[in-house]
């Protein structure tokens, strides 16, 4: 196995549109919604969304718009054969074609520069490597046309037989480019027919707000201090230095990507889509595999119904179907063997897990989390480094360094206070502590709803403030 430093996907460098851009937040989505305001056909609203979607897919990259058409017209006329042929024995090898040639298009773009490195160093290779180049969203819009097509070919929807609606789906760009991974029976109906709800439009605000500050105050301050502790000089790092600094990578990855969820479920809900969860506070889990139903669920269950139950799920093969899903789940964030690693890595502690389930469930809540909480946190400096070497040496620096603490550590600690509070009460699953029912909840949601307006302007405020003012304001999981 090749492990010498292979060369990870080359950051966007281009100038695409990302929800907290100024541009999104105060051109595009106001005339995208306005234009579907006015307009009361479904099919032209459907229309404006395409054209809208593609305008947004296409901003910065233009170029990858034609492997957005191809995947989604491929997989509509294969969805309609697919049906056509439901009782035929060919229903089969059409279904693996079509699978088949999506995964190879994935495979060719994403992983094809890695697996050139890895053969080239086995026996040299007579092309020229290929281009490190990632089409934007492709692993998401990829999984979300092979759901379609093995859930026509299940009989658990109906095909989609007008091609602008199933362009639609594929394209939509509230979820197009970083997920979540929606399900085509989820919104068949909304697609189809759908009306503005105010109540909705509301409750759609909120949430992309929500995301917003999220994404804005939290994750890209976060990332400033990953990289002042994480791209510097590593063998000069302190441990303390060394453990903020994937704690930091920890809030980060979160929050920059629950932001993006957070808002994406904002601005579909506002054009009539409900879309499922995407994250249900993580870092509150107590096992891997509670860890696992928490983080990036939409993932978690197109493997679960696609790849682990397919396999044999719990009935045979357990401990195997576990280490395979994970596998996959990790090479899927990104083509190199840290990502890889990473994805084993939870899969060994998920098996453990289930070898000692009944050991695990009489273990205090408390060192449950906390048990978790490390495993986790640790397993982000996994995911962190591409280059083994540096991985190595972070680890050393985890666990043991000669060199002392800077002082400038102490004076960030101290800046950061107010702002480490309200990751820590962001983190907090404020609605399992108190359920629907209760009457603090109750009271809460009446509060915030009153207050909403008034939240959601400061918020719009803030972040456009630091925004004008900053050249930083990465999706990370755009590269995924």
């Amino acid at each position: 196995m090749y492990f010498k430093k292979t060369l990870p996907l080359q950051p966007i460098t281009a100038e695409i549109m990302v929800f907290s851009s100024l541009t999104f937040l105060f051109a595009f989505i106001p005339l995208c919604f306005l234009l579907h305001l006015v307009v009361k056909h479904n099919v032209f609203r459907n229309m404006i969304l395409v054209l809208f979607s593609l305008v947004f897919y296409a901003w910065g990259e233009p170029i990858w718009i034609f492997l957005l058409l191809f995947t989604s017209f491929f997989n509509y006329g294969f969805g309609l054969e697919i049906d056509k042929r439901k009782h035929s024995k060919s229903i089969i090898p059409l279904v693996i074609l079509a699978v088949s040639v999506n995964l190879g298009l994935l495979i060719i773009f994403k992983y094809g520069g890695f697996i050139w490195d890895n053969l080239n160093h086995l026996f040299p290779m007579p092309f020229a490597r290929p281009t490190n180049t990632l089409p934007i969203g492709i692993s998401f819009y990829t999984f979300q046309a092979i759901s379609y097509l093995i859930d026509v070919k299940r009989g658990r929807v109906s095909p989609q037989r007008n091609p602008l609606y199933f362009l639609m789906y594929i394209s939509f760009f509230p979820q197009l480019v970083a997920g979540p991974i929606v399900r085509y029976e989820l919104v068949a109906k909304a697609i189809e027919r759908r009306k503005i709800d105010w109540n909705d439009v509301s409750a759609g605000i909120n949430r992309f707000c929500f995301g917003l500050l999220k994404k804005v105050l939290i994750a890209n301050i976060a990332g400033e201090l990953v990289a002042k502790y994480l791209d510097a000089n590593l063998g000069s790092l302190a441990c303390a230095e060394a453990w903020f600094g994937i704690l930091m990578f920890s809030v980060q990855l979160y929050f920059d990507f629950s932001g993006y969820s957070d808002m994406a479920i904002g601005l579909a809900r506002m054009f009539g889509f409900k879309l499922e969860e995407n994250f249900r506070h993580p870092y509150a889990a107590i096992s891997c595999g509670d860890f696992y139903r928490r983080w990036h669920i939409s993932l978690g269950k197109f493997f679960r119904d696609y790849v682990y139950i397919p396999l044999g799920g719990n009935r045979r093969h357990h401990a195997l179907n576990i280490f395979i899903v994970w596998s996959l789940t990790g090479i899927w964030h990104g083509a190199n063997w840290n990502f890889l690693l990473w994805g084993m890595y939870f899969g060994i502690f998920m098996i453990i897990e289930k070898h000692l389930k009944t050991v695990l469930d009489r273990t205090p809540y408390l060192i449950r989390h906390i048990y978790t909480l490390f495993l986790t946190i640790f397993s982000w400096s996994i995911f962190y480094f591409t280059d083994f070497g540096k991985l190595k040496s972070f680890i050393i620096n985890l666990f043991y360094s000669n060199h002392s603490t800077n002082p400038q550590f102490y004076a960030d600690l101290w800046e950061h206070t107010f702002w480490f509070g309200l990751v820590i009460i962001l983190c907090i699953p404020w609605d399992e502590i108190f359920p629907d029912s209760s009457r603090i909840h109750v009271r809460s949601v009446r509060f915030y709803n009153r207050l909403a307006p008034v939240t959601n302007a400061v918020i719009l405020l803030l972040s456009t403030a630091l925004l004008v003012g900053s050249t930083y304001n990465p999706f990370i999981y755009f590269r995924f």
